[in-house]
């Protein structure tokens, strides 16, 4: 968090008062659909998707999340509502839950706290939430494949090709060809 802003020490103390340390097993769910959350998390150690699933059982990986990164249906939090995705863990990982309401009332108090939130969201939902909007309407199957690579290189190693496929808008055949495409150039 502190490379997004510097967090005081008090500012630590009662943040680590709203949060809790979680294993979540590979396969389940952190936070499933239907669902009005109470929390979002920080990933310690394993592998996320946030997704969702049409009226015939078609999944779209809208985001995946590693280690570093929050985890949450942030709008279904803001506005107390159900979830319209479910984040399911790729693997066995290790969380840090972290109370939405004890994190707001933080929020309405603590000026670094509330620094470091502005910081995060910029980056991490607003820049990148538009690049990838574009991204999808804009590139060709192919580019956007190799943008992915190059903005979670950690990730292809880790993640089934369906699920990558999916993330992009494609078919996991169409993503076999583009990877049998690029090896051969």
């Amino acid at each position: 968090m502190s490379a997004y802003y510097p967090i005081a020490e008090q500012t630590w103390r009662e943040f680590t008062g709203i949060c809790e340390l979680v294993s979540i097993e590979k396969n389940a769910l952190l936070y499933p659909v239907g669902r009005v959350p109470k929390s979002f998390a920080f990933v310690y150690s394993g592998l996320f998707r946030l997704f969702i699933a049409d009226e015939k059982g078609n999944e779209y990986n809208k985001m995946f999340f590693d280690e570093n990164t929050f985890p949450g249906s942030m709008v279904a939090l803001l506005k107390s509502e159900h979830s319209h995705f479910a984040i399911e863990a790729l693997e066995q990982s290790t969380v840090v839950t972290i109370d939405f309401h004890g994190f707001r009332q933080l929020l309405a108090i603590k000026e670094d706290l509330k620094m470091f939130h502005i910081h995060y969201l910029e980056q991490n939902w607003l820049i990148a939430k538009e690049a990838r909007e574009v991204a999808l309407v804009q590139e060709e199957a192919q580019a956007r494949y190799l943008r992915f690579l190059a903005e979670y290189p950690q990730l292809e190693s880790r993640l089934p090709q369906y699920h990558i496929a999916s993330h992009l808008g494609i078919t996991p055949t169409q993503l076999s060809r583009i990877r049998k495409q690029l090896a051969g150039e």
